[in-house]
């Protein structure tokens, strides 16, 4: 780590230490580090099986989930979810810096339900979670462990349904009343932390217009769409930043 990244980091603390609002929007950067990848990595699977190029993208996107169901859920399975994934210095840094009363809220791009599990409680899941699935039928709730140990197309015990991933597929809507109410934390906070994300996939990125507080901190490996408007950049792992940063404010993660 160079003297430069040092003093930023050093500089976060304070800007947290004084602020009283603090908001933190993560993305796919921030569960990495939890040894989840990121699913754009898996380039080119099933497309000799289904005789046709997919894009990642396309495998999770709601078309396929019709067209598709038993191969998407052999995707989603095997690529999506992670159950022995466990928080890192970041995921909990968050938890005791809301424990303290400093984060007041965590919009999450993420579907692991990381943030939850390191304490988190004020938790906006923009893109839905693992942890929840629901039969289109009757509605009954199953959790991640049922989807994971199903064969083929998971199905409702109750009814039958098929039992659909309570997550937001591509061409699938944002829950409004999520989106809206992390918009009304945007509003209010005077930090903004923004990690692990380049700020590439809407509506979430949509998100930052309406931040109007007086720091805005950009922790990210490589570049994003709103460096221009950072008061603080940080190009280093966000754990690192992180565990480093309440090192400087004396608390313990």
């Amino acid at each position: 780590m160079d003297d430069i990244t040092r003093a930023n980091i050093k500089e976060m603390a304070r800007i947290i230490n004084l602020s009283r609002n603090v908001v933190f929007f993560g993305g796919a950067g921030v569960s990495t580090e939890s040894n989840i990848p990121d699913f754009r990595s898996a380039k080119g699977l099933f497309s000799v099986k289904l005789k046709s190029h997919f894009t990642p993208e396309q495998l999770v996107s709601h078309t396929f989930y019709k067209a598709h169901p038993e191969d998407f859920f052999e995707f989603y399975k095997d690529k999506l979810i992670y159950p022995e994934a466990e928080p890192n210095k970041a995921h909990k840094a968050l938890a005791k810096l809301e424990e303290a009363g400093k984060v007041k809220a965590v919009i999450t791009q993420n579907i692991d339900g990381l943030h939850q599990a390191a304490g988190s409680k004020n938790v906006f899941e923009l893109h839905g979670s693992v942890k929840r699935n629901y039969c289109e039928e009757c509605g009954a709730f199953y959790d991640e462990k049922y989807i994971i140990q199903s064969e083929g197309i998971p199905v409702c015990e109750k009814c039958g349904g098929r039992v659909k991933p309570d997550v937001v597929l591509y061409e699938e809507p944002v829950d409004p009343k999520i989106f809206q109410r992390a918009i009304n934390y945007m509003i209010l906070a005077d930090t903004l932390i923004v990690g692990g994300t380049s700020l590439a996939v809407y509506p979430a990125a949509n998100l930052l217009q309406y931040f109007q507080g007086l720091n805005l901190i950009l922790i990210n490996k490589t570049p994003t769409a709103a460096d221009s408007q950072a008061s603080l950049i940080i190009r280093e792992s966000i754990g690192t930043v992180f565990e480093q940063v309440m090192h400087q404010l004396k608390m313990e993660i």
